[in-house]
């Protein structure tokens, strides 16, 4: 059944958020301030691991300068394109109108949880290559491992910032089921170049969503998306 995988990979994120807002209401500000950072640290490892995999890969036959000309070349360009798009600022927009939508107005924290917990489940090569999988083979394995792992990630940072963070399952069901959906369109482009370049560059923007967790930063990691549109297309050029 494709779709299968996001459908599950959207259950388990609801799971964890609420598992973790119900086991952060019984712990202090100090605790759940530790708990940001620990989920920080493990996002910014999660980012670092798999950019510096995609750097060092010369499996498809490209050098570790290409793969940094690449991975430079697409981050410049989609900031660019994002940041006159006002990717952020939109996205942050939709969040404080889900936030007044769901009766959360008092919720200073809402914002940054939904925005954060959605970058980090929604930017990388699972969600892009899983998807991709789903519709094209029928294929859910990669979407149930990364269904699992958002649940951790998920039950973390809701007990840290709230139950907020479930609601990063909206746009995981949105994005996931339309790549899925577009599956057969995408399978001529889908070639193994063009997922390693989504993979290393969607990993830089996860260490930067890490980043933001740990040192109270605000890298506008949402301006950034459109370099996973560009990653891919670099491999065509």
């Amino acid at each position: 059944m494709p779709g299968l995988g996001t459908i599950i990979n959207v259950f388990a994120i609801v799971a964890g958020g609420a598992l973790g807002s119900l086991a952060g209401s019984r712990l202090g500000d100090r605790v759940t301030r530790f708990l940001t950072v620990a989920c920080g640290a493990y996002v910014i490892y999660l980012g670092a691991s798999g950019a510096i995999e995609g750097l060092l890969s010369s499996e498809l036959g490209q050098t570790l300068s290409e793969n940094g000309i690449v991975t430079v070349a697409s981050l410049l360009g989609g900031t660019l394109v994002g940041t006159l798009a006002n990717i952020d600022g939109r996205i942050n927009q939709f969040g404080a109108w889900l936030r007044d939508k769901t009766g959360n107005e008092a919720d200073r924290q809402f914002v940054e949880a939904f925005v954060s917990a959605s970058l980090t489940v929604c930017v990388g090569a699972m969600a892009v290559i899983g998807a991709i999988e789903d519709g094209i083979a029928g294929d859910h394995s990669i979407l149930f491992t990364k269904a699992f792992l958002d649940f951790i990630i998920i039950l973390a940072m809701s007990a840290s910032l709230g139950r907020d963070c479930a609601f990063s399952a909206l746009p995981v069901g949105v994005f996931q089921g339309s790549i899925t959906a577009l599956a057969v369109l995408l399978k001529p482009l889908a070639t193994a170049l063009a997922l390693a370049n989504i993979s290393m560059v969607g990993a830089v923007l996860i260490g930067c969503v890490g980043v933001n967790l740990v040192f109270k930063t605000h890298i506008p990691v949402a301006n950034m998306l459109p370099a996973i549109i560009i990653a891919p297309a670099c491999a065509f050029l």
